[in-house]
């Protein structure tokens, strides 16, 4: 398993997490979900993400997204 796999991973869970959050509990749970959009598209263009930065702290190796 690589950073990418796992960046892929959480962002998948947590739009899913939020907009279940958001039908079953309130809609201002969909302002996390364009948060993590937003990181997202961010990353895309910059190659900036928190959390594979912890992640290669955490010894995993980078795939071709992040190096």
């Amino acid at each position: 398993m690589n950073v990418d796999s796992l960046v892929m991973r959480f962002a998948g869970l947590f739009v899913l997490a939020s907009l279940a959050l958001a039908h079953w509990h309130s809609p201002n749970w969909l302002w996390f979900t364009a948060f993590v959009g937003a990181n997202m598209l961010q990353a895309s263009f910059t190659g900036f993400c928190p959390l594979a930065m912890i992640l290669k702290r955490f010894g995993l190796k980078p795939g071709c997204a992040f190096n």
